[in-house]
């Protein structure tokens, strides 16, 4: 599965690629925020999108819905990831197109089941 993960902070990018990617399961391509995501997202077709929400510049539903603009990501399913938390903002991140959304602090050992868990339910949806 290839997972392109767009993420401000270097350290849960470096967390997040190691834990995807020890597996096997995963190969992990990230940037550092939602315009290089544009730039670079004409070189990959991922099987999901993996959204930091709260960036400088870029917003992850405001680079969502860039992304959503090219064809080949259209349809791509996507899970925000945040520290924000309460019910109220994860149905709001749930409006702008998201799949779900994984907490911050994320357990670096379950990451990979979270990100499979939330595409079945969304296919299954």
């Amino acid at each position: 599965m290839i997972v392109f993960h767009v993420e401000d902070d270097m350290d849960i990018r470096e967390i997040a690629k190691m834990s995807l990617e020890m597996t096997g399961d995963f190969t992990v391509v990230q940037y550092e925020c939602g315009e290089a995501a544009i730039v670079g997202s004409g070189n990959v077709t991922p099987d999901v999108l993996l959204l930091d929400v709260m960036m400088p510049g870029m917003s992850g539903p405001e680079t969502l819905s860039k992304l959503r603009e090219m064809d080949h990501l259209a349809t791509v399913p996507a899970i925000y990831m945040t520290a924000r938390a309460q019910p109220n903002e994860i149905d709001e991140f749930t409006r702008t197109g998201a799949l779900g959304v994984i907490i911050k602090p994320f357990d670096p050992v379950t990451l990979g089941q979270q990100i499979l868990d939330i595409v079945a339910a969304g296919a299954d949806a």
